[in-house]
């Protein structure tokens, strides 16, 4: 399949800048992806979509304040880092800008020497694996010394940075937020729960690939970075009771569907206690053996996501309700509006 089939017209003002006040207030299209029927709604009415006996899969991952700025020891150059992964205890994948001023060896100095880091390997496209040293409990510290890395489209600076967190973010390692999960409130959670509908929990850290563009023509051609992901028992035990009962599984989120579909696929549709990384690659053509439904948000034109969603609504039907999502306004990305696919 060609990158092109993919595209579609996103003008600039759409993009959303800043969350809106409410987390529930965003408002809601439901995609039926049998007929390509669409209705329009609020978030909040997602109660209204969702059956008791059916289960929601959120990705509890949590945005670590991964961007640092420093200064390079011995000239002061200044520099930034981006934390990526953590490879082992205090070495970490990252990203510096401008690399060319960081090479093996390099110190980089932030917070007037609170933390310090060691280059000790340099990788492509301005990738460094870096050593920290410091004082203290390493995470305390990056609470302090760093920003959260809104992605490149949002140009505006959040001035409450819960706000790029899930109410339910618990597991630190992401370089970006599973968005789809920010439409949720603690409240809008547990009126689900009384309802009798199921809240499961998986683990995916995700990664800067995430707003990393697809560079072929060719869409089979495309390696998706890699991403570590995690199941439990419990939650592996819950989904495939609900299964058996007949209730659908809707997963919140590109990532919580990457995460069962990985697992979905390896055990002939069984969900099973496991943990590891994946770079499953959905589209078109997929056949999804995990999921029935999902949530997600409005994603740029020729990424891997509208790929995904096309893979579980058809790529018609998507593409159809986009240009309906642009003709009514609906605000796109990271902090904009949501769509359910049912």
């Amino acid at each position: 399949m060609k990158l092109d089939m993919f595209d579609f017209h996103l003008p600039e003002e759409l993009i959303a800048q800043v969350p809106l006040e409410d987390r529930e207030a965003s408002r809601l299209m439901v995609l039926d992806k049998e007929t390509g029927k669409l209705q329009h709604d609020v978030f909040s009415h997602i109660t209204e979509y969702i059956k008791p006996g059916d289960c929601l899969v959120l990705n509890d991952t949590k945005v670590l304040p991964a961007r640092l700025y420093g200064s390079k020891e011995g000239t002061g150059a200044k520099i930034e880092v981006l934390l990526l992964k953590q490879e082992h205890d205090d070495a970490w994948e990252t990203l510096v800008k401008p690399a060319k001023r960081i090479k093996e060896g390099s110190t980089i100095v932030f917070g007037d020497g609170k933390l310090s880091a060691v280059c000790t390997g340099v990788l492509e496209h301005g990738g460094r694996i870096l050593e920290f040293k410091y004082d203290g409990i390493f995470y305390e510290i990056l609470e302090k010394l760093g920003e959260m890395p809104l992605p490149p489209y949002i140009k505006e600076q959040l001035d409450d940075q819960d706000r790029y967190q899930t109410v339910y973010a618990r597991e630190r390692g992401s370089a970006a937020a599973p968005t789809a999960g920010l439409h949720f409130t603690e409240d809008l959670l547990e009126k689900l729960k009384g309802m009798g509908v199921h809240i499961a929990f998986i683990t995916l850290h995700v990664g800067l690939g995430t707003f990393r563009p697809v560079s072929v023509d060719d869409i089979d051609s495309h390696e998706m970075h890699s991403e570590f992901y995690q199941m439990t028992e419990g939650t592996a035990r819950l989904l495939n009771d609900v299964k058996e009962k007949g209730g659908k599984i809707i997963t919140v989120g590109t990532t919580s569907t990457r995460t069962l579909e990985t697992i979905a696929s390896r055990n002939d549709g069984v969900f099973k206690e496991e943990n590891g990384w994946t770079s499953i690659f959905i589209y078109p053509g997929y056949e999804f053996k995990g999921i029935d439904a999902m949530i997600t948000n409005f994603h740029l034109p020729k990424s891997t996501l509208i790929m995904l969603i096309s893979a579980l609504a058809g790529r018609e039907h998507v593409l159809h309700a986009y240009e309906a999502a642009v003709e009514e306004k609906y605000r796109f990305f990271s902090f904009g509006d949501a769509m359910l696919i049912k």
